[in-house]
């Protein structure tokens, strides 16, 4: 069957789910051509997520009051969220790397929170976003580890707790382990964020082809939906976490 004639009855049929459609980058004037200066709907979104975080972060904390407003709560609450984990995780000699941290982290938390709206988009389930802040990350980390330990970054990979013989071939799956990370980074954040809002959009194309027998889809879709409200905030939490692991990797090789 033609691709034109797969339309018409998808379309005369109420059957019409292209989950990953909602993933395709637009420009927002019109136009098929996509030049690196070119605005499109994940520019777009990136600009309004920003936006989002200036808004909580440095607008709504602008009074500084003794007794703080809701707006000056959610921001403290951030604010101590990530202090705490950095100091943890990495030390007091991370928390020198904390305005970069949490920028990531409220950067990641306000483009998955957004991709839930109607009619918004998944920026954060684009490989080449999530990418560059993994490689950002990666690249970062790397030459902090070298500049500040200089030969000493190399115990990272030499297990000196391990027999002899058999730290070579460990060292040699810590240095391919290390240079995997920003790939697992990126992938691991991409891949769930799209696969939730995948799935959403398989059962709300059964919902538009079952008319007003839709409840089982509705009822899926809602449970999805829910599910998806955790795992926004999780999948932030867990890029940020391990950024702050392979920081401590960097500012304590040996440990």
């Amino acid at each position: 069957m033609a691709a034109d004639e797969t339309s018409i009855v998808e379309e005369a049929s109420g059957f019409n789910i292209h989950p990953m459609k909602q993933f395709e980058i637009h420009p927002l004037f019109g136009g098929d051509t996509i030049a690196w200066y070119t605005p499109t709907n994940t520019a777009l979104w990136m600009g309004i997520a920003i936006l989002a975080v200036v808004l909580l972060l440095i607008v709504g904390t602008r009074r500084r009051a003794m007794v703080p407003n809701r707006t000056q709560s959610i921001a403290e609450m951030f604010y101590g969220f990530t202090h705490s984990m950095i100091e943890e995780i990495a030390g007091k000699d991370g928390l020198k790397y904390f305005p970069i941290i949490m920028t990531l982290f409220t950067f990641i938390l306000f483009t998955n929170v957004l991709s839930l709206w109607p009619y918004s988009y998944t920026v954060t389930g684009q490989i080449a976003v999530t990418g560059v802040l993994a490689m950002a990350v990666f690249i970062g980390v790397t030459i902090l580890g070298i500049a500040r330990n200089g030969v000493k970054f190399l115990k990272l990979f030499w297990i000196s707790e391990a027999p002899l013989a058999l730290r070579p071939i460990l060292a040699i799956i810590e240095i391919i382990s290390y240079f995997v990370r920003p790939v697992s980074h990126s992938i691991r954040l991409a891949g769930n964020m799209m696969a939730g809002h995948a799935v959403i959009k398989v059962f709300a194309g059964f919902a538009g082809a079952m008319g007003l027998g839709a409840v089982a889809p509705i009822l899926a879709i809602t449970a999805v939906y829910g599910l998806e409200t955790l795992v926004v905030f999780i999948q932030a939490y867990v890029f940020t976490i391990l950024t702050c692991v392979y920081l401590n990797d960097a500012l304590h090789p040996g440990h």
